[in-house]
């Protein structure tokens, strides 16, 4: 931009805000309708302006000395001063002028005119009945305080006067946990309550454990902040902190905020709860951990009873060395890991945990008792974030691919199916971006990927959802129907689904393409027809008597005493495909049918169609 340009920036005209409503009404002001005249000097240097909040007692007099009204209990009022805040509050237009001019603890008389006062046209205040509107009068304003206040609420139903200024920028919410000096007292400094000494104040921010006008105004507040927060009476609700609220209009508490920590409920239900002790350093939640960072933590762990007896503490067992882990590989206990993925470098947290999420489903330290409930303090010391896969070479991926499918065969066999799952399908999503460069990649890229569908696929099953790692084993099928392990996955899952004859044409498909499979494909047909067997014992007996009854009499059908839920033998756990040669067996632990239902008799059986013809019924009709 040239000099000259400048200037002429320079010199254009700033555009201005529009007037607000106060200044509008300044404007009405003559001369000579507002007179004052000093009665008492005040201190300081200057007088309130907009923001600040103006404490002050008026009495409002005839030009000739009766008394109109006053706030003051020497002249029938009820002893409490007004508070406004300029800016805000409706007021009067005469004191929203003259009060400015005044120092602190001043007092002065105000002559006003009618249309200074509520004789004003479209006067915000609506006089008081019997009030002498179209008098000229005498205001007698002592100003008693001003400060620059927090309007909490818009009615200034809630104000606060900072008295000390506190550290960092978060304030209490929802659900944190609080830890406060409090004291109450009237307007007039009647002292009500005070929670002083010995330990500070303790409650749950959102709980109604405090009047409802001092919580919202101590969620203004930050650590080590000192206040007085200003509540009208509707904000004075009944708490344990104040059980009975008597008729105060207004109440003044004086806070000091020692510590507050977020608390969070990540199950939902009271039973896992992180509790933050020690803020960390960054944004939430975009400077959290994410799926397989490497973390770096320090631990110490307690059996969460009366003594809260210490089993671990790497400070002290690992020889003073943080435990590194990768996140999503399952080597720590869920509810650790779950809470340590919404932590901050250099956070620390107080983590109670049931023992579902802790060591029932963990191996166990020797020095834990089974069901024990925990306690962990976590210090996320750093994390790194996985590793980028842009810009690798071919080899370099498909060796990254190889650990973590790995990690992901690891998972498997020990049983965390969801975990695995999710090992195999992020290299899955990787390989969205994988372009081999001649036949030889291709094929080595191509055979990787049908494994982990597959293995995806095995997840599938033993989560019991066989519609879904049918779909997945389609995926290998519809490109290559000869893959011997995808007929194999296949016909496990429809055998698992009930649909045997889909099941017995894929195993007899393993032997047509592959002469090599016949034992493996021999075994899952002895397999089928054994289940096949199960569900035809089962229906006779569940159907016994149904076609014994004359024409017109229909039987009542009878489930057996386990249900009509069909259960398959307990099997040896099943291995996903460890590398590119032969078939693991693979066996479902239980069975979950899905068959296509016929007609009424779907009710009954998921399997009826097959099930009539098994038991020579090809048409039946039921009168």
């Amino acid at each position: 931009m040239s000099v000259n340009e400048d200037a002429e920036q320079e010199c254009e005209p700033q555009k201005k805000k529009p007037p607000s409503e106060d200044e509008k009404r300044k404007k009405k002001i003559v001369p000579g309708s507002l007179m004052k005249a000093l009665m008492r000097p005040g201190g300081g240097d200057s007088g309130p302006s907009d923001g600040d909040q103006v404490i002050y007692h008026c009495t409002i007099r005839t030009l000739d000395g009766v008394l109109v009204e006053s706030t003051r209990s020497d002249y029938g009022g009820k002893g409490t001063p007004i508070r406004h805040v300029l800016g805000k509050s409706k007021i009067l237009l005469g004191l929203l002028e003259g009060i400015p001019t005044m120092l602190k603890g001043e007092v002065a008389m105000f002559k006003m005119k009618p249309q200074l006062h509520y004789g004003e046209d479209d006067c915000p205040i609506s006089a008081p009945d019997g009030f002498p509107k179209d008098d000229e009068l005498h205001f007698e304003i002592e100003l008693i305080d001003f400060f620059k206040a927090k309007v909490v609420t818009d009615d200034l139903g809630i104000v606060k006067k900072v008295v000390r200024e506190g550290k960092g920028w978060e304030s209490p919410r929802e659900p944190y946990e609080v830890k406060a000096w409090i004291s109450a007292k009237t307007v007039i400094g009647k002292l009500i309550m005070s929670h002083t000494e010995g330990e500070p104040y303790f409650f749950t921010f959102g709980k109604s454990e405090v009047p409802k006008g001092l919580e919202l105004g101590i969620g203004t507040m930050v650590r080590e902040e000192k206040a007085v927060i200003y509540v009208t009476r509707q904000y004075l609700t009944e708490s344990p902190l104040m059980p009975v609220i008597e008729d105060y209009d207004e109440i003044h508490f004086e806070v000091e905020l020692i510590h507050f920590i977020q608390v969070r409920d990540m199950l939902g239900d009271g039973r896992l709860i992180k509790r933050r002790i020690r803020d960390g350093k960054g944004e939430f939640p975009m400077d959290c951990p994410l799926h397989d960072s490497l973390l770096r933590v320090h631990y110490k762990g307690a059996i969460l009873n009366e003594e809260k007896r210490v089993f671990y503490d790497t400070r002290v067992d690992n020889d003073g060395q943080p435990l590194e882990f990768c996140s999503g590989e399952g080597l720590v206990p869920e509810g650790f890991e779950m809470c340590v993925r919404l932590m901050l470098p250099g956070e620390i947290a107080l983590v109670t945990c049931p023992p579902d999420y802790a060591y029932d489903k963990f191996p166990r330290p020797l020095n834990v008792p089974e069901g024990a409930h925990i306690q962990w303090e976590i210090e996320l010391i750093a994390f790194e974030m996985p590793k980028d896969w842009t810009g690798l070479d071919f080899q370099s991926i498909m060796n990254e691919a190889e650990k973590i499918r790995n990690t992901g065969n690891r998972l498997f066999k020990e049983g965390k199916y969801e975990l695995a799952k999710a090992k195999y399908e992020k290299v899955l999503r990787e390989f969205n971006h994988v372009n081999p460069q001649d036949d030889e990649e291709g094929k080595v890229f191509v055979d990787t990927r049908n494994l982990l569908h597959l293995n995806v696929a095995a997840c599938y099953l033993k989560l019991g959802e066989c519609k879904k790692s049918i779909e997945t084993c389609n995926k290998v099928l519809e490109a290559n129907p000869a893959n011997v392990k995808g007929l194999y996955r296949r016909g496990m899952a429809y055998m698992a689904a009930g649909d045997f004859e889909e099941a017995r044409d894929d195993f007899k498909m393993m032997m047509k393409v592959d002469k090599s499979t016949e034992s493996d494909a021999t075994a899952a047909l002895l397999k089928l027809k054994q289940k096949e067997q199960e569900v035809e014992k089962k229906a006779r007996k569940q159907f016994k008597g149904l076609f014994d009854k004359k024409p017109g009499e229909i039987a009542e059908v009878k489930a057996d005493e386990d249900g009509d839920q069909m259960t398959g033998e307990s099997q040896k756990e099943g291995e996903v495909h460890g590398d590119s040669d032969g078939t693991n067996s693979e066996d479902s632990d239980e069975a979950a049918p899905n068959a296509r239902p016929m007609g009424w008799f779907s009710l009954f059986w998921p399997a009826g169609r097959r099930l009539f013809s098994s038991l020579g019924l090809q048409r039946c009709a039921i009168l």
